[in-house]
């Protein structure tokens, strides 16, 4: 019979958009998540760590990660200076318990950051016992263009870090083999973001299960190789007509994710 793992399930507050924080750990409570992601963005409540804090408490959820605010969307938040964001961040995990900074490489724009970063996250990563967890982004495509918008690189494994986070929609947004990705990352992955998708242009973020993504097979190899980070369920629910088809498409996600995180499944390393 099937044995659950230990690995903590959570809710990306980011799933819930266009609804908010506060409604990510209430769906999160109510669905019976693990814990929750805090993406720190332009709600409000997403920046305030005495309000999560009491979310936190108010339902019961635990705050297992913090994603920086990396987006376009928060240039502004908590600083226009990334290193301050980071630290802003990490400062955020340690008075909230989490373990965990998602953090994306920097816009190739950035590039007195984009030059810095590496050798600056494990400076930070050796003053905490946070995870810095660098995230695998993807190329920008419009048409039959591509645009190289990260530095060092989209491809996180080709640099030099001491955690990763593996987010499976990015890789089809890609297109690159994920599996191969986590082979690459070996046992510096610390984080996972489950989402899936069809190798669109677009980042697709779909319900695990409903596109062409290895989800299934990443799920049952961390369930058998010592994988002691969190599976974070980060979709985009936008186009849910109702809260109640939003809150079934989490609920799918997380019976999706638990169903395959079992330990009784020997899973070949490529």
């Amino acid at each position: 019979m099937a044995e659950p793992t230990d690995v903590s399930i959570a809710l990306s507050t980011a799933s819930v958009y266009p609804e908010s924080t506060a409604t990510a750990f209430e769906i999160a409570a109510r669905l019976g998540y693990d814990g929750v992601e805090v993406m720190v963005w332009t709600d409000p409540v997403s920046q305030d760590i005495d309000a999560l804090r009491r979310l936190s408490d108010h339902h019961g959820i635990p705050i297992l990660a913090v994603h920086a605010p990396c987006l376009l969307i928060t240039q502004r938040v908590w600083s226009t200076d990334p290193w301050v964001k980071l630290q802003r961040a990490r400062a955020a995990a340690e008075r909230l318990g989490a373990d965990t900074v998602v953090v994306h490489p920097p816009f190739r724009w950035q590039r007195q950051y984009a030059r810095d970063f590496v050798s600056g996250i494990w400076r930070m990563a050796n003053e905490t016992d946070v995870r810095f967890a660098v995230e695998n982004m993807y190329p920008w495509r419009y048409r039959d263009r591509e645009m190289l918008a990260y530095a060092p690189d989209w491809d996180v494994t080709k640099d030099d870090y001491r955690h990763f986070t593996i987010d499976l929609s990015h890789a089809a947004t890609a297109r690159t083999d994920a599996l191969q990705m986590i082979d690459r990352m070996g046992d510096r992955l610390g984080h996972v973001h489950l989402a899936d998708g069809r190798g669109s242009a677009k980042d697709e973020h779909l319900v695990p299960g409903r596109g062409t993504q290895p989800c299934a097979e990443l799920l049952e190899r961390l369930a058998v190789t010592g994988f002691d980070g969190h599976v974070v369920i980060e979709v985009n629910t936008r186009r849910a007509m109702s809260s109640a088809e939003r809150e079934a498409d989490l609920a799918e996600a997380l019976a999706f994710t638990r169903r395959h995180l079992t330990s009784d499944v020997r899973v070949p390393r490529r």
